[in-house]
């Protein structure tokens, strides 16, 4: 795993956090130049997450075979345990907690089809989002990762053109003719694929290691994220960020090595899927009490990384390790009855 891929997606992980804590607290109603720039923009680390998660993918693939059933496991094993253990979470707050969260209403059929992957209006009436709001985001995941799991079927050197047709087909024709969800007819799609070029340029060498240019082209980046919203968000969001990501790489030589950076991006899953609990406590908190929201933060951030931390060692972790095993074991048992 490159380091420097591991600190970005901490740092984006973080920023997402700001984002709904000023969502959260603040109603997006900030005052302040840094406070205005994370509800204008602390969305961006979706942006950056989908690059990443194109490029590991296709980094940890490119020159194996396997077959899809076997990937779609190995994904589901790594994906699954953390978030529904969170959803849960976040249906049991919304029971206890509903009088104080008048935003958020739980609905048991959001809930189920929350656990699926499924997209479905939230019965709090602001879209297709699931009982984890964030979870949203996994939504697509699943999707790329559905899509992926196709090109161990064909040639490897027809791989990116096989997920770049079917991720398509799905946005451009499926969803928007209305065959599928609408959800899946949004061009952020293409993020995966941005991550997919990075890592192809990456594997035939054609990413030089520097400094200052990749300093710049990071300027570059989150400049033209300041100046540019995200109603074109593939070209004014995602395109930016597939810079950044690219240059990150280009800087691996400064972070190589580093323990703590690859620490904190092996929690970063866990930060986006958790912090969303930590706020919501923290507000209720600060509503009995009359506490000032940014106290309140400044005690939510290392809950959050310490329970990231955690969620990452016992959940994430600890219990893919063991199923994991269980799969591996399962497979060469059926190997070896077949011989």
């Amino acid at each position: 795993m490159l380091i420097s891929v591991q600190a970005l997606r901490a740092v984006a992980a973080w920023v997402v956090v700001c984002h709904h804590f000023m969502q959260i607290f603040f109603d997006f109603k900030a005052s302040g130049p840094i406070g205005e720039f994370f509800v204008a923009k602390g969305a961006v680390g979706v942006d950056i997450f989908f690059v990443i998660s194109g490029l590991v993918i296709y980094l940890s693939t490119h020159e194996r075979d396997m077959p899809a059933s076997r990937f779609i496991a190995l994904r589901l094993l790594r994906i699954v345990p953390a978030y529904w253990l969170y959803t849960l979470a976040m249906g049991l707050l919304l029971l206890f907690a509903a009088p104080w969260l008048p935003h958020q209403v739980i609905g048991w059929q959001n809930f189920l089809l929350s656990l699926f992957f499924i997209p479905s209006e939230n019965p709090g009436g602001y879209g297709l989002y699931p009982t984890l709001n964030v979870g949203w985001t996994l939504n697509y995941e699943m999707l790329f990762y559905l899509l992926f799991s196709m090109v161990f079927l064909f040639e490897r050197r027809h791989r990116p053109l096989i997920i770049a047709s079917a991720l398509f087909v799905v946005t451009e024709v499926l969803a928007r003719s209305g065959l599928i969800s609408r959800f899946y007819g949004n061009d952020i799609v293409y993020e995966f694929l941005l991550g997919i070029g990075i890592g192809m340029a990456y594997q035939r060498g054609w990413i030089r290691q520097a400094v200052w240019l990749p300093l710049a082209g990071v300027a570059l980046g989150l400049l033209l994220i300041q100046n540019l919203d995200n109603s074109q968000r593939l070209l004014h969001w995602g395109l930016p960020s597939a810079l950044i990501v690219l240059c990150c790489v280009s800087l691996e030589p400064l972070f190589r090595g580093s323990k703590l950076l690859k620490s904190l991006g092996d929690c970063s899953y866990s930060v986006y899927l958790l912090h969303v609990l930590v706020l919501y406590g923290g507000l209720l908190l600060a509503q009995r009490y009359s506490l000032n929201p940014y106290m309140v933060f400044a005690c939510c951030v290392p809950v959050i990384a310490v329970g990231a931390w955690l969620s990452y060692e016992w959940v994430e972790k600890g219990l893919y390790q063991r199923m994991r095993a269980r799969l591996d074991a399962r497979r060469s048992g059926r190997q070896a009855q077949a011989v």
